[in-house]
């Protein structure tokens, strides 16, 4: 196995079911967590019960119960609303954006996490759209890091576009789950080899830089920084939140 060779974990800590450690893969520092999208409780959150923006992993266990997990899942807009689909519990709050823009996002290819039942998926957003796969919650960014095993075509090996990066990524059949966030900046094709070669995953989306946060209690981390659009995190519903 690819990832099996060439990372190197420092330290690992079960965190009911998500299992979260910091890893290193050519000179660069990461922190991964890996979810059974199976058997934990894996979610996507935008707003609270009033119709405001969570922003914040503590806005999101006040009203959710004990999160094990958390990261930021997904670009969005100055008032947290997600700038491409958005579902969350079967219920749609943004279309699927298929044209090219402006910035990572309209980076073509781009794509959409899916959580359906019993697995997760990183599907390009053209695929997506043709499939008519059932998600139960789903965010869509960009731009795509690894589509089907290949590296995205835009990105530049040794650019000096550097930044703290986070995304997702997931095996073709959709039973692994992997989220990271790089702990030094790095750039587009070092991440997203990172997630093919490290992590042995076929398909990788990029979510954010500027603003990457996780919430790891575990490792004992809890970034901090601008309030947050759409979050993913894993529930534990056995233990108290706080």
């Amino acid at each position: 196995m690819r990832g099996a060779v060439v990372l190197a974990a420092l330290w690992a800590f079960p965190a009911f079911g998500a299992e979260c450690s910091d890893v290193s893969y050519q000179d660069n520092s990461y922190t991964i967590c890996e979810v059974d999208a199976e058997t934990d409780d894996l979610r996507l959150f935008l707003n609270d019960a009033q119709g405001e923006p969570y922003g914040s992993f503590g806005n999101v266990e006040a009203e959710n119960g004990t999160l094990v997990f958390g990261m930021n899942a997904g670009m969005y807009h100055e008032d947290r609303a997600p700038v491409g689909l958005y579902v969350e519990n079967g219920e749609q709050a943004m279309r699927l954006v298929t044209n090219p823009g402006p910035g990572n996002f309209g980076m073509l290819p781009n794509g959409v996490f899916c959580i359906a039942e019993g697995a997760a998926f990183v599907v390009e957003t053209l695929a997506f759209r043709d499939s008519g796969r059932e998600c139960r919650s789903a965010t869509q960014s960009g731009p795509m890091l690894i589509i089907d095993g290949q590296v995205h075509p835009r990105f530049i090996p040794g650019s000096d576009y550097t930044n703290i990066r986070n995304g997702v990524g997931t095996s073709a059949d959709g039973s692994r789950v992997v989220f990271a966030i790089s702990n030094y900046g790095v750039n587009f094709y070092d991440f997203a080899l990172f997630f093919r070669d490290g992590l042995g995953l076929d398909n990788a989306l990029y979510f954010d830089g500027r603003v990457s946060r996780l919430y790891a209690p575990a490792l004992g981390r809890n970034d901090y920084g601008p309030r947050m659009g759409p979050i993913v995190g894993v529930v534990d519903h056995l233990a108290p939140a706080g």
